[in-house]
């Protein structure tokens, strides 16, 4: 429903130059009247998205930590959702962010309270962040753990009694759980393999009622980079099969954080193959009275496809990193060649099934769309195409990803290639501000840009430590450094290099949090209120923002170099000198981001330290460049 705009109209003046005014008036007069600070470049970032509004086009805009961004987005992007009667979309870097943008103390918030405008905004995460009733039920009945049970005595009465439907309220949500772990978590939460067109009890599912209410935003859908790339490589298909696309049709797009959209995009384009997964849901429709030939075929492919997984674990090339390289030899492709013809075959058997109503009819279609998918990534593994693949192994479930090695052509034609006016909003959107770096990852060609420094005095306000360490010095300085108390956050590069340290700290630190132990904006909460000191992440590089003295130290623990892996060894061999084009510009980028943690009003102050050894030490004079202070050695104790 269209809202009532913030502004006036008239016949006088273009909806553009209205805003135009309206903006200036907002950031110069009401909003300073209200205690909000004045600046320029916050001013001049809103302007230009005006601009890009009315020209239709892409902006990158690179505006320093302290600009004020997230509100010189928000105004133009409120006006024009209620001028076109679509809501506009935020596309955040990642989950935890999402609930960042609509924390109490956020500037959405703020805005709303200062200038008197009820904002509808509305959240859309991502599948995996919602309650599956089914994987909840299929928990509680198979371990003794009393997390299951104890979000199960949770649900709404809706859920299980027979209340009418008229009272129902979004609920299911990964937030809503803060005191389960990361693993808990997944053995409840969304799978990819569940089919919710199929699931009878989907019109009281969580996840359900959740898209049917951020449908109906009107001033702004909040989203995260994963799921607006799910959203739009899946918008066709989900159309031809008689659903709605996961999103709504929106006004305009903001991808805060944009950087790193390349990365959502080649995620959302990534096929999986468990070994575990197959042989789990055939086993599920292995029912009496299933004819002879379907279960001789199931029983052909159980074999064939744990033969084809003896085979990838043995031809992984191992290393340190969550990623394997993959050895294609010639029996490997063959066992999988094998294994696409009798999964092939299996789907024409299960037509035949399907018409004796033998097996349950939700299980029969899980395992027919599981079989397709399957069918579709083991062609590309086995195909000459340039796709990417690896393995990744955790807890003893070892997963085949297949991934393409580009996604600038459908990125231009099924975003880039409308007329939808686009926002890439960041504090690191170039190197030396040469845009070349993004522009040629995403296949963009016709754009506006721009780029504004920091308002702050960082001489006054921020000191930078670095510490040039012998080879296995690092953890032991940090735990000395943690020997003062301050609120702290600690950045890894990896979740592997995070858990080592983990191993090295030892018990009895219950001041010190590291993420996975429960849900991560529930962690970051209570940093903020400082019933935690220290904060250990390794996703926290963007977005967290953390003001005054709940953040006073970031410890950099690792320069955030991008993997030795299958993935970036691609982009490796593409490139004509792969550490200048790929390597470094990821990591200086990633740790201006990591830095740009600590400062984020003009009463911040505090500390970054970087413990270099080995090879990092190198690095020193490359680090000391993306800094706008001089940076120090550390003093010893």
């Amino acid at each position: 429903m269209k809202r009532k705009m913030p502004f006036s109209l008239s016949k006088e003046k273009s909806f553009y130059e209205s805003l135009n005014d309206w903006i200036g008036d907002t950031l110069y007069d009401d909003l300073t009247e209200k205690g909000f600070e004045c600046r320029d470049e916050q001013i001049y970032m809103a302007f230009q998205i005006e601009q890009a509004l009315k020209e239709k086009k892409v902006l990158l805009a690179e505006a320093g930590v302290g600009t004020g961004k997230t509100i010189a987005y928000l105004l133009p992007a409120i006006a024009y959702a209620r001028y076109t009667g679509k809501p506009a979309l935020i596309s955040c870097a990642d989950e935890t962010l999402i609930d960042q943008l609509v924390k109490e103390e956020g500037d959405i918030r703020k805005i709303s309270d200062a200038l008197q405008i009820d904002i509808d905004v509305r959240l859309a995460k991502a599948r995996d962040q919602y309650l599956c009733l089914k994987r909840l039920d299929e928990t509680v009945d198979g371990t003794t753990e009393e997390f299951a049970e104890n979000v199960q005595s949770s649900l709404p009465d809706f859920v299980r009694g027979n209340l009418s439907m008229q009272s129902i309220s979004p609920y299911g949500e990964r937030s809503d759980y803060p005191d389960i772990n990361d693993d808990q978590w997944k053995t409840i939460n969304f799978h990819p393999i569940q089919q919710c067109a199929a699931c009878d009890i989907r019109n009281r599912c969580g996840q359900t009622i959740h898209r049917n209410h951020y449908r109906e935003a009107a001033d702004v859908i909040i989203c995260s980079h994963d799921f607006y790339m799910e959203h739009i490589w899946t918008k066709d298909s989900r159309k031809r099969q008689g659903q709605l696309p996961l999103l709504p049709d929106v006004s305009m797009i903001v991808f805060d954080e944009g950087h790193l959209l390349e990365y959502s995009a080649q995620r959302a384009l990534t096929y999986e193959v468990q070994n575990n997964t197959l042989l789990n849901l055939l086993e599920r429709i292995m029912v009496d009275g299933v004819r002879e030939e379907t279960l001789r075929l199931m029983e052909q492919l159980i074999d064939l496809h744990e033969h084809f997984f003896l085979l990838l674990r043995a031809n992984s090339i191992g290393n340190t990193t969550e990623r394997k390289a993959i050895k294609k030899i010639d029996e490997l492709l063959s066992v999988g060649r094998e294994a696409i013809a009798v999964s092939t075959a299996l789907l024409e058997e299960f037509v035949f099934e399907g018409e004796l109503y033998i097996i349950p009819e939700y299980d029969l279609t899980m395992v027919e769309e599981y079989l397709e998918q399957y069918i579709f990534s083991m062609e590309l593994f086995t195909s000459e195409n340039d796709a990417v693949d690896w393995v990744e192994e955790a807890e003893g479930e070892m997963t085949l990803i297949i991934m393409p090695r580009l996604v600038t052509d459908i990125l231009k034609e099924k975003l880039f290639s409308s007329n939808l006016p686009i926002v890439f909003s960041s504090a690191t959107l170039s190197v030396g501000q040469d845009f070349t770096y993004l522009l040629d990852s995403l296949g963009i060609d016709d754009f506006l840009s721009f780029s504004v420094e920091s308002p702050f005095d960082y001489e006054e306000v921020m000191d930078v430590f670095v510490a040039d360490l012998e080879e296995g010095e690092k953890a032991d300085y940090v735990l000395d450094l943690l020997q003062e108390k301050q609120q702290t956050l600690m950045l890894f590069k990896s979740e592997q290099s995070m858990k080592e340290f983990k191993e090295k700290l030892g018990e009895g630190h219950k001041e010190i949090a590291f993420e996975g132990e429960r849900e991560l904006s529930s962690m970051i909460r209570d940093f903020q209120q400082k019933e935690i000191s220290v904060l250990c992440s390794y996703h926290l590089w963007e977005g967290l923002d953390v003001p005054n003295d709940a953040l006073t130290r970031v410890i950099i623990y690792d320069l955030p170099f991008p993997p030795q892996d299958p993935l970036f060894d691609a982009r490796r061999k593409h490139a004509e000198n792969p550490f200048k084009e790929v390597d470094l510009p990821f990591m200086l980028l990633r740790l201006r981001q990591g830095a740009g943690r600590l400062i984020r009003t003009s009463d911040d102050y505090g500390t970054i330290h970087i413990p270099l050894e080995g090879q990092d030490r190198e690095m020193k004079n490359e680090i000391s460049g993306i800094f706008p202070v001089e940076i120090q050695s550390p003093i010893n104790k």
